[in-house]
């Protein structure tokens, strides 16, 4: 999407790069989840989900172009909080938040430390872009997050998931150094 909607043009490297990232990715979770042809519904919807946020970050960053990072990622939430308060209140209707003070302060600073300042950073990064390279950042995150919950909640990681986890944090360094051919556009 940072390619259609920023008018970037990476190189054939960062494509070639990319698509070996990208077999790599199904050849892991195929082997995960017990080889290919196993498309669930659940598959289609994380899909989904990863095409609207592709969609969401391409114009974000762009936003972040004109607007500011803070002020994009701020203005997100301005918009999104009527329907965010909607969908808040049907789900306590159905069942009273509960949690220990612990939870709490963690659920507090994930959504101000994580969810929004750290968008900041995000979408200044992808501001000064170019987004193609920069977004590749993000396919390192689920890579932390099974190392975290190994280290911190003692998950057990198999050899499989290492060997997998590092051709993606390969291929995402390597894409994220190649360079566009042409400059992307600046601030209209």
């Amino acid at each position: 999407m940072a390619v259609v909607r920023g008018r970037e043009r990476p190189r054939p490297a960062f494509w070639l790069i990319t698509a070996v990232g990208a077999a790599a990715t199904i050849v892991f979770a195929s082997a995960q989840t017990g080889g290919f042809g196993q498309l669930h519904w659940s598959d289609l919807l994380l899909f989904g989900a990863v095409a609207a946020a592709a969609i969401g970050y391409a114009e974000g960053g762009l936003l972040a172009r004109e607007l500011g990072a803070w002020q994009t990622v701020s203005w997100a939430l301005v918009l999104s909080a009527p329907l965010m308060v909607f969908l808040m209140s049907v789900s306590m209707s159905q069942q009273t938040p509960s949690g220990t003070p612990v939870q709490w302060a963690a659920f507090a600073y994930l959504g101000v430390v994580s969810m929004f300042l750290g968008f900041f950073a995000w979408y200044q990064g992808l501001a000064i872009g170019p987004m193609a390279q920069v977004g590749q950042v993000q396919l390192i995150q689920p890579v932390l997050s099974i190392g975290w919950a190994a280290l911190l909640l003692g998950e057990s990681v198999a050899w499989s998931t290492i060997v997998g986890g590092l051709a993606v944090i390969f291929c995402a360094g390597l894409a994220v150094r190649t360079r566009n051919s042409t400059p992307p556009p600046g601030p209209r």
